[in-house]
């Protein structure tokens, strides 16, 4: 095995990673301004209590997320299965949902903070939180990788990428 060929496999799968992440992150960036937005809509336009209005605003947010994982962020993933693909993404959009807005509870039931500007606050936190174990369940379970042309029988999409790499480096020697 060449000395470069696993820092070139390292790289190629953080180039890949940080690619995820930022469609990941525009992805999510237009759905926390859809949250925020329904959220201080309902705020100000009805009598709805501060974690109701959450609760809907969150609901529309990961309508909106589905679209733009499912034809942007991971639009390359395997695409069979989409009855439990959507059961999945229901069922941890509902994990992150109770983190995003327990949060809010805390601070508005538990705390006593519930003026507009205390209310976003802990609404973005509880988002960012809630965030993190979203990418973590929807590429781990959700939107699943579909392996690599070159890997062989179970050894896997790294084996067949480091195999491809170790014929590379050895055509270059010999």
């Amino acid at each position: 095995m060449a000395h470069g060929s696993s820092g070139s496999s390292g790289e190629g799968r953080l180039r890949r990673l940080a690619r995820e992440l930022a469609k990941f992150g525009a992805v999510g960036g237009a759905g926390l301004l859809v949250n925020l937005g329904v959220f201080n809509f309902l705020r100000h336009v009805t009598d709805l209590q501060v974690v109701r209005a959450s609760v809907i605003a969150t609901v529309v947010a990961i309508a909106f997320n589905y679209v733009g994982f499912r034809y942007f962020t991971y639009r390359d993933r395997d695409k069979s299965g989409r009855t439990k693909e959507m059961t999945l993404f229901l069922l941890f959009s509902v994990v992150g949902l109770v983190i995003e807005n327990g949060l809010l509870f805390l601070a508005t039931y538990g705390f006593g903070w519930d003026s507009p500007l205390q209310s976003n606050v802990f609404k973005f936190l509880g988002i960012g939180v809630a965030t993190l174990f979203r990418f973590w369940s929807y590429r781990t379970w959700v939107f699943k990788a579909i392996p690599l042309r070159g890997a062989v029988g179970g050894s896997g999409a790294a084996a067949g990428s480091a195999a491809a790499d170790d014929a590379a480096a050895q055509e270059r020697v010999g």
